[in-house]
C-alpha cells in the first residue's frame, strides 16, 4: 500500500500533485525506532485515531483519523509548526487513499488502537500501553535546557508555551547541573502540542535547547511567587524564602522600559538577598547581558518560538516575518467581505488594509502593523472555519497592500483600515496586548450597557446563527462570558456583533476567552 509519493526518489516526489483533503494521512521520514504509540500521539490533539499502517522499511506510516475536520486541522497545524518523534523532524500531507485496510490479525496494532479508543472514551486503556497514554495525557511538562549559554528565565518559558495553552504553573530547579523545569497546562492536550512543537527547538540561537517530555506528576504544588516558581492562578502566595520580591520602583521603572521584551503578563518577582551585594551585582549584570541579547544578539529560530512570543505580546529581537500581509485562501466568496476580514484578524492585531483579489475572490491579502501581529494571526486562524469553510493563512511576498488607482472602481474589494478606530492594540500597554488567546467556544464581552440583561444577550447572539450553552455575567455585569456550541459558531459571533451598538453609543467588545462557563 503506498501514496504517489512514497516511492522514488526526492525529485519524482516534488512532481506528484498534493492530495485533496482526506481523513487519511501519510507520514513520512519517520525514525527507525518509532513506535505506533508515538505517531498516533500525532493525531490524538485533534480528534479520534481509527487506524495505523506503518512502513518500517521505509519508514513511513499511514494515520487514519476519525473524521476529516480532525485531519485537515492536523495537517494544518503541523503547516505551521514542524512535527518531530524523538526529536526527528516528520512530513505529513494528505494521503490518497480515503480509508485504511489493514490486516485485523496485527495483535498489537489492534492492542494500541484499543487503548487509544478506550483513553478517548473515558475508560481504560490496555495495560500494555498504559504508561505510554498515561504520560500523554499529563498537562504536566518536565523541561530539560542543553546548552544553556544564557539566562534562560520563568517568564521566557510563559512566554514559549503559552502560545499552546493557559500556563498554570511553573516550577524551575538545578539537577545534575542542568537547569530544569516543570510546566502545567490547564489541559493536557495543550501539553501534548507543546511537547510536539517545541521538543528539540533552539530557544536562541545554536543553544538553550528544549528537552521535553510528559511529567508523572499531574498537578505541580507551588507555595511560592518567586524567580523559582510561580503560581499564575494565586497571584497573592508570598515570595518565600527570605525573598523579597523586587522593589516597587525597580519593578515600576522596568515596566516603563521601551526594551523589546516589553511587559510580560504577570508580576515581575525577580528575587535577591538584599544582605549580600555581591549577589546583587551578579544579578543585575545577569539581567543587562539578558537584556542585551534579546535586544540585539539573537535570532530565536523555529516558527514556534516567534508565534509563542508574539503570543506573549513580545517582539524577539532580530527574528521578523518576510512581511505584515498575510495571504489567505479558500475564503467563502459569496459571503467574505473587507470588513468581516478586517474584524476577524483584528483580534490578533490592528489590520492595515484589505484586499480581496478581483480574480480570486476566495482569497485576501490582509496587511498588518508589523510581521509579529502577521505571525500571530496566521498561527491563531490558519486552519480555522469561517462561513463554513476552512480557511488558510500564509505569510505573502508582498511588503504592503496597494490601494486602488484613482477613479478607478475594484467594487469595494478593497478598503484602507489604517485610521481605523476599532484598532484594538493601537494604545500603548493596553490590556488587550494581555488578552490575546485562540479562538474558542467561549466569547468574551465587555462595556455591556447597565439595563442590558441575558435574556438579550442570549438572543442577540442566538440571532447570529448560533446556539447559546451558557452565560456568566461578571460581578460588576459590564462585562460577561458566554458559550456557543461550536468555535464556528463563536468565530462567526465575534464577526458580526463586535462593535455592535447595543444603544445609548455604547458598542459591545467581543473577544476570544480562555475560560469555560
Amino acid at each position: 500500500m503506498s501514496d504517489g509519493s512514497s516511492s522514488g526518489s526526492d525529485s519524482k516526489k516534488l512532481r506528484v500533485e498534493e492530495a485533496p483533503p482526506s481523513r487519511v494521512l501519510h507520514i513520512r521520514k519517520l525514525p527507525n525506532e518509532a513506535s505506533e504509540t508515538e505517531i498516533i500521539a500525532l493525531g490524538l490533539p485533534f480528534g479520534k485515531v481509527t487506524n495505523i499502517l506503518t512502513l518500517k522499511g521505509k519508514n513511513q506510516a499511514f494515520l487514519e483519523m476519525g473524521t476529516e475536520d480532525a485531519a485537515v486541522t492536523m495537517v494544518n497545524y503541523y503547516t505551521t509548526v514542524n512535527p518531530h518523534i524523538r526529536n526527528v523532524p516528520i512530513f505529513i500531507q494528505y494521503s490518497n487513499h480515503k480509508e485504511l485496510k489493514t490486516d485485523a490479525g496485527n495483535q498489537r496494532t489492534q492492542a494500541v488502537l484499543q487503548a487509544v479508543s478506550a483513553v478517548q472514551s473515558g475508560g481504560s486503556p490496555a495495560s500494555d500501553v498504559q504508561e505510554i497514554l498515561a504520560s500523554a495525557s499529563s498537562p504536566v511538562l518536565r523541561i530539560i535546557i542543553d546548552n544553556m549559554f544564557y539566562p534562560v528565565t520563568l517568564d521566557v518559558l510563559q512566554q514559549i508555551f503559552s502560545k499552546f495553552g493557559t500556563v498554570m504553573k511553573i516550577i524551575t530547579f538545578t539537577k545534575n547541573n542542568q537547569f530544569q523545569a516543570l510546566l502545567q497546562f490547564s489541559e493536557p492536550v495543550n501539553a501534548q502540542q507543546a511537547k510536539l512543537a517545541l521538543d528539540g527547538q533552539n530557544i536562541y540561537n545554536a543553544c538553550c535547547t528544549l528537552r521535553i517530555d510528559f511529567s508523572k506528576l499531574v498537578n505541580l504544588n507551588v507555595k511560592y511567587n518567586n524567580d523559582k516558581s510561580r503560581d499564575y492562578t494565586r497571584p497573592e502566595l508570598p515570595a518565600g524564602d527570605g525573598q523579597p520580591t523586587m522593589d516597587s520602583a525597580v519593578a515600576v521603572a522596568l515596566s516603563k522600559d521601551n526594551s523589546l521584551l516589553g511587559k510580560i503578563p504577570g508580576r515581575y518577582n525577580f528575587s535577591l538577598h538584599r544582605s549580600d551585594f555581591f549577589l546583587f551585582f551578579i544579578f543585575f549584570i545577569s539581567l543587562t547581558l539578558y537584556f542585551y541579547l534579546l535586544v540585539g544578539a539573537l535570532n530565536p529560530l523555529s516558527a514556534a518560538a516567534v508565534a509563542a512570543a508574539a503570543a506573549g505580546r513580545v517582539a524577539l529581537a532580530g527574528q521578523t516575518a518576510s512581511s505584515g500581509v498575510l495571504l489567505v485562501s479558500n475564503l467563502n466568496e459569496e459571503m467574505v467581505t473587507p470588513q468581516s476580514l478586517f474584524t476577524l484578524f483584528g483580534v490578533y492585531g490592528d489590520v492595515q488594509r484589505v484586499k480581496i483579489l478581483y480574480n480570486k475572490k476566495d482569497s485576501a491579502l490582509i496587511q498588518m502593523s508589523d510581521a509579529n501581529q502577521a505571525q500571530l494571526a496566521m498561527s491563531h486562524l490558519n486552519g480555522q472555519k469561517m462561513y463554513g469553510k476552512i480557511i488558510r493563512a500564509t505569510l505573502s511576498k508582498h511588503q504592503t497592500v496597494a490601494l486602488p488607482r484613482d477613479g478607478l472602481d475594484d467594487q469595494g474589494l478593497t478598503k484602507d483600515y489604517a485610521n481605523s478606530p476599532l484598532h484594538r492594540f493601537k494604545k500603548p500597554g493596553s490590556k488587550n496586548f494581555q488578552n490575546i488567546f485562540p479562538p474558542s467556544a467561549t466569547l468574551h464581552l465587555s462595556n455591556i450597557p447597565q439595563d442590558v440583561t441575558e435574556d438579550d444577550l442570549r438572543l442577540l447572539f442566538s440571532n447570529a446563527g448560533g446556539t447559546v450553552k451558557a452565560f456568566k455575567f461578571f460581578q460588576d455585569r459590564k462585562m460577561a462570558l458566554i458559550q456557543m456550541s461550536t468555535v464556528e459558531e463563536s468565530v462567526q459571533a465575534l464577526i458580526d456583533l463586535h462593535n455592535y451598538n447595543m444603544g445609548c453609543n455604547q458598542h459591545l467588545r467581543v473577544s476570544f476567552s480562555k475560560s469555560t462557563i
